[in-house]
């Protein structure tokens, strides 16, 4: 079973770890089969499943039901669920919803902000309940933004990422994730931190990657963002099959053969 233990065992070492979404038992119990290390129950339902075009529709009871499903067919891997938009901006409420995400069956609960969330990351690891904290583009923050964009260009941009990661690592969060910034950017909080931190659009020098389900299984609506690959038509994936995708990814990661240098992005605009 991989624990938090595991995934510090595996930075310390330079091993490399997979992480790809899920959302209920059968695609857990596949990836269990493919030997990923994480899961994460994300937000992202919102549009892969439930049809919305961004993730802020998805409500707690949705996560939960979701990580539940998940729980339920897991055996192996570390769950991550995502608090989803606003559930998180009341303290109180905070400490609730995130009750209610680990009683369903996660394991750690992944929240999107920087230095503003250190009271909650702080309370959250008092008692008992380990955070993930997700920086660059967070999807929560999309109209904030702007639209879906690359974070931490420029030398201030870059300093304050690196600035909020060391603060939520300060705080308590036991892991980080890296969404769209610069492959540099990300080496640099890699090794600023103690804690894992997983990649997706943010390079190679991560310890972890992770991409949602659908997109590496070549089922992206629209636009293919630049850090995917379709795993499930890869010739590598000689089974041809969503398990054969499943662990290809995975030991396409443990050999730092994904990602490569066309999925990464550069501090040029």
């Amino acid at each position: 079973m991989t624990t938090l233990s595991t995934l510090l065992q595996f930075k310390k070492s330079g091993t490399k770890f997979s992480c790809l979404t899920c959302y209920d038992a059968m695609f857990a119990r596949m990836m269990a089969q493919a030997k990923i290390e994480v899961i994460l129950i994300g937000d992202s339902l919102g549009m892969v499943v439930q049809g919305h075009n961004s993730t802020l529709p998805v409500t707690v009871a949705d996560m939960a039901y979701h990580t539940a499903n998940v729980a339920r067919a897991n055996s192996e891997a570390l769950i991550l669920a995502d608090l989803p938009f606003m559930s998180y901006a009341v303290l109180n409420e905070a400490i609730a919803n995130s009750r209610t995400l680990m009683q369903a069956g996660a394991h750690v609960i992944k929240v999107e902000g920087g230095f503003e969330l250190c009271e909650l990351i702080s309370t959250l690891a008092h008692a008992g309940t380990p955070t993930c904290v997700h920086l660059g583009l967070t999807p929560q923050s999309v109209n904030v933004f702007g639209g879906y964009k690359v974070q931490g260009r420029g030398t201030d941009a870059a300093a304050k990422l690196l600035n909020d990661a060391k603060a939520v690592v300060e705080a308590g969060a036991a892991m980080l994730v890296l969404e769209c910034v610069p492959s540099e950017v990300a080496k640099a909080v890699t090794k600023a931190v103690h804690v894992p931190v997983i990649g997706i659009g943010a390079g190679a020098d991560t310890d972890g990657q992770v991409l949602v389900m659908h997109d590496m299984l070549g089922m992206t609506h629209g636009r293919t963002p630049r850090f995917v690959h379709d795993f499930l038509t890869d010739p590598k994936n000689e089974a041809h099959s969503i398990e054969g995708a499943f662990a290809l990814f995975q030991s396409e990661v443990r050999a730092g053969n994904f990602p490569k240098a066309q999925h990464q992005f550069g501090n040029e605009a």
